[in-house]
């Protein structure tokens, strides 16, 4: 088996911090994902992570005016230009000092950042070639302050900067004889946001406090004159009486600008202020979101309100546009939170949030399609694998959640929380439809569930006790209690009715449930048990262990058949306290989660690390090492210790400073004055594979990371020979001989190629193929076949390839499912996602149909058509109506 997963996506997180932008088609939002950036395609609903990484998390970005390239800023101010079409890093660039805000141009030749209390005007990449992209241009000077916001003008000849001095300053980005720098205030509080009118020089300036003046500008944008810099220069001896009339017309073609209007967002004082703003020029609409969570939209210059409302209780973080206007942005970094709103028809196009705080377990669904979430906000979260979008949240909980987990059916999830109930979750009708309690007050650390999906087993952090309910009727079945510490992990046989609970106690008892009830093997294995699962035929058992190993046992002798020492696979870093090296604290660690591969030949482990590791079972050696974020933003990410970061009084992590991450104090609405920060620390709480095979997720401090095959594009051939080329296949199809043809393009592994020759045989000619196909040929077509179903228009002719294999092929594919289960599953869940898609598709047609015949019949009611039958009928007055 060849692990070559590539990172696929970021799911679980929406939105960390920074501001938020559209694409030149409007209908995509760009997103800041902690280091990554995630584009929402709202028209097709669909979102993804782009595999570009900073080295810290972005704080701000500037996409191009023509939607190819953007440029990201991280929180130390280095700039990383990427590709948005080929999805790669053209440059990086480091401004040495943290930078709030980047914009290009309207023409795209040039882009303005703030920095400290200069802006730096660049020449944009790729306008000429030079080696280094990033040119500058012109240093522009004069605030006192801080600059924090940056607009231009439509023609790109002059741009505003804000600043914390109150201020704004209207700067010439090119040499204009009327206009060098212009300084307005009248604000008593920082400047949020700038924005000019179109083809104008007049301007809005938003302040913190809950500001807005209106600024009018003497001059018009066409009258703001370029200096010729080979201008003659006038002559010594010219007569001073007009030298001082020249003075006197040149002060007043001067720009002048005079403030003619000053409104208030809010009376409320200053935990209502204002925190983002944006603004519409071709719509005049401009959008104020408060710290309360509300939002105001007003119709400029005249301060019109046209909708208010509140989004949640935590403080809008950032707010944008789409080029239409029709589309307003908003997202909360305190949540996690971004949706769209269609502000004149008051609906959501977009309304996504992940976990707000961390997340602690996952799990698949049977076929794939779904994978559900549990956190630390004590909410259950479902997604689609296939779109990366949540589209249900369970809230029961009142604690963490400590466990989830799909039923062998796949419509329901149960979930285990330290609130000392364990609920189950039905997907059809989104409810809890059951709630499992102990006798006593306890906290539940794991959960597992049998592979008839009949019980649920729960283990007790307080009594070392694991509790069994029935599913069905919500009884408590029996209480095992045999630990002296901790329960830790549960796990059921997939085959049989043993249930298998490790725990702190250096034990692992294998329980008996059903008709031998009590009858139990202990053994012990020497540490603390971590985690424990069981292989998908239930003949092995893997345990991981305090001291850094991992164990195999074989269920029915209770003997260990091999182990491995992962001490040196774990890796880890050094935090900016520790006072050892990192890899004297990679010795304290462990992992905390295990997972089988469908046909268990490897597994997956992952714990207190950056780190997910891949392990052979049967040759008991490492396969391929993940590491799952190289976000420096995160603690105990450094190999060796920084000196820089050493002052006289210690490390400097122990200064208190201003950190992203803050813990408000509970129960608090509005305004924290008591808000604690803390810098988190890398971790991978759990790691599942997908029953498909086709990819793995990972719940981490950085989201939920989803690895997939089908994202490859390395060259992959299997028992390639060297007469196996595309030519040789292409003859091969010429001479009809499919057989030959289709071996020979799955042996090659080059899909494109495989396309066109499944395609290229006729339907009379699929049941003999599909006879005389080798078993070992059969898999790789059934992953093909499966995976061609989400694109192929070819529906009907693909599931006659399907029906042909497994029909001719069964009982070779039941002797060998352990192999086969993967693509199995696969199958079943492209097979379910196509049909869904059908489905909706015909009832979305049936009604249209109904309503265009009742159109139809109305139409022939008023023209009062005495004998419809004769003259016409209804597909006469559709053909009409259309």
């Amino acid at each position: 088996m060849k692990f070559n997963y590539k990172f696929s996506n970021l799911v679980g997180t929406v939105y960390r911090n920074g501001n938020i932008s559209f694409l030149k088609d409007g209908d995509t939002v760009i997103s800041p994902v902690g280091n990554r950036v995630s584009l929402f395609d709202l028209k097709n609903n669909k979102s993804e992570t782009l595999p570009i990484t900073t080295k810290y998390n972005i704080v701000t970005v500037a996409v191009a005016p023509n939607g190819c390239s953007a440029i990201l800023v991280d929180e130390e101010g280095e700039a990383t230009l990427i590709s948005l079409i080929s999805k790669s890093v053209l440059h990086r660039h480091h401004f040495r000092k943290p930078i709030k805000c980047i914009k290009y141009s309207p023409d795209g030749r040039k882009f303005a950042v703030t920095k400290d209390n200069l802006v730096l005007v660049y020449y944009a990449p790729g306008m000429s070639r030079e080696l280094n992209p990033f040119q500058l241009q012109r240093t522009f000077y004069g605030a006192y302050g801080e600059t924090t916001c940056i607009d231009w003008t439509t023609d790109s000849r002059a741009f505003a900067v804000g600043g914390s001095d109150m201020n704004t300053r209207v700067y010439a980005a090119m040499k204009c004889d009327n206009l060098v720098v212009y300084s307005l205030g009248a604000h008593k509080d920082e400047i949020i946001g700038c924005f000019f009118e179109g083809n104008s020089l007049d301007i809005y300036t938003v302040s913190r406090d809950g500001t807005l003046n209106v600024w009018e500008s003497n001059t018009e944008l066409k009258d703001l004159k370029t200096s010729n810099i080979e201008k003659e220069t006038k002559e010594e001896d010219s007569d001073d009486t007009n030298s001082d009339e020249e003075q006197i017309e040149e002060k007043k073609s001067k720009i002048l600008y005079k403030r003619i209007a000053k409104y208030f967002f809010n009376k409320e004082g200053e935990f209502n202020s204002v925190t983002s703003t944006a603004y519409h020029t071709k719509t005049h609409v401009l959008v104020t979101g408060l710290a309360t969570g509300a939002f105001h939209i007003h119709e400029l210059p005249d301060f019109n309100l046209i909708h208010s409302l509140s989004i949640s209780e935590h403080r809008i973080t950032a707010a944008a546009f789409n080029n239409t206007g029709d589309w307003l942005a908003l997202a909360s970094s305190a949540l996690g939170q971004l949706l769209v709103w269609e502000w004149q028809s008051e609906s959501y196009i977009l309304k996504q949030q992940g976990h707000y705080s961390g997340m602690t377990c996952l799990d698949y669904s049977p076929d794939g399609r779904y994978i559900v979430t549990g956190g630390e906000d004590g909410k259950v979260k479902v997604w689609n694998t296939s779109n990366g979008f949540c589209f249900v949240t369970f809230s029961e909980h009142k604690s963490n959640v400590t466990g989830v987990r799909f039923t062998s059916s796949g419509h329901v999830i149960i979930s285990s929380s330290l609130d000392g109930t364990v609920r189950a979750f039905d997907l059809h009708r989104y409810r809890n439809f059951r709630t499992f309690t102990s006798p006593r007050p306890t906290q539940f650390v794991c959960l597992s569930v049998d592979g008839s999906g009949e019980l649920v087993a729960a283990g007790s952090r307080d009594t070392f006790e694991v509790f069994v309910w029935s599913i069905r009727t919500g009884r408590l079945l029996d209480i095992l209690a045999a630990h002296e510490a901790p329960v830790s992990s549960l796990a059921f046989s997939p085959t049989e009715s043993i249930l298998a609970s490790g725990s702190w106690d250096h034990s692992v008892i294998v329980w008996r449930i059903g008709d031998e009830k009590g009858a139990r093997e202990s053994f012990d294995v020497g540490h603390d048990v971590m985690a424990i699962t069981f292989r998908s035929d239930g003949k092995e058992l893997a345990v991981s262990t305090l001291n850094a190993e991992i164990t195999f046992w074989d269920v029915k002798t209770v003997t260990q058949t091999g182990s491995v020492d992962c001490r040196f696979d774990i890796g880890s870093g050094r935090s900016e306290l520790d006072r050892v090296t990192a890899k004297t604290n990679s010795f304290g660690k462990s992992f905390d989660t295990l997972c089988y591969t469908a046909d268990g030949s490897a597994i997956i482990a992952g714990g207190r690390t950056k780190n997910v590791c891949v392990y052979h079972v049967s040759n008991k050696l490492l396969m391929k090492k993940f590491e799952i974020s190289s976000n420096y933003s995160f603690d105990a990410m450094e190999e060796f210790l920084d000196k820089r970061k050493m002052t006289e009084f210690g490390p400097s992590a122990m200064i208190d400073t201003v950190e992203e991450t803050t813990i408000k104090l509970p129960g608090v609405r509005s305004g924290d004055m008591c808000a604690r920060a803390f810098k988190p620390e890398v971790r991978v709480f759990d790691a599942k594979f997908s029953p498909t095979g086709r990819e793995w997720a990972a719940v981490s401090t950085e989201g939920l990371l989803i690895y997939s095959l089908d994202a490859n594009l390395s060259f992959d051939p299997f028992d390639l020979d060297i007469d196996i080329t595309p030519d040789n296949i292409r003859q091969a199809v010429e001479n009809k001989e499919y057989s030959t043809a289709v071996m020979m393009s799955l042996r090659l592994n080059e899909k494109s190629l495989t396309r066109e020759v499944i395609e290229s045989i006729p339907s009379d000619n699929i049941e003999l193929i599909s006879q005389n196909l080798p078993i070992k040929y059969v898999d790789k077509l059934l992953i093909f076949l499966a995976s061609e179903l989400e694109t192929s228009g070819h529906i009907h002719f693909i599931l006659m390839w399907i029906r042909f294999l497994l029909t001719k092929h069964g009982p070779g594919l039941k002797s060998d499912s352990n192999h086969m289960m993967a693509a199995m599953r696969h199958l079943q869940k492209n097979l379910t996602r196509k049909s869904d898609t059908i489905l909706k598709l015909m009832d979305t047609n049936f009604y249209q149909n109904q309503y265009v015949i009742a159109l139809a019949k109305m139409k022939r009611n008023r023209l009062d058509i005495s004998q419809p039958s004769d003259q016409e009928d209804d597909s006469e007055l559709i053909c009409d109506l259309v």
